[in-house]
C-alpha cells in the first residue's frame, strides 16, 4: 500500500497532466473540460498505481 501511494504521486500527476494536455489540444479551453480531464486522470491512476506496485513488490 505504501509503495502504491508513492507511485500514485508520480503516476497520478502524469495521467492528469496528459488528460489536460489532450483536452487543450482538442481546443477545449474552458474550465469544465479541463477539470474533468484532470479528475479522470487522477481517478484512473489509482488502479494503474496498484498494478505497477503489485508488479514491483
Amino acid at each position: 500500500m505504501r509503495l502504491m501511494m508513492i507511485l500514485y504521486s508520480v503516476i497520478g500527476t502524469a495521467m492528469a497532466g496528459t488528460g489536460v494536455i489532450a483536452v487543450l489540444t482538442m481546443g477545449q479551453v474552458t474550465l469544465v473540460p479541463i477539470l474533468v480531464a484532470a479528475a479522470a486522470g487522477a481517478v484512473l491512476a489509482v488502479p494503474v498505481s496498484w498494478a505497477v506496485a503489485r508488479q514491483i513488490g
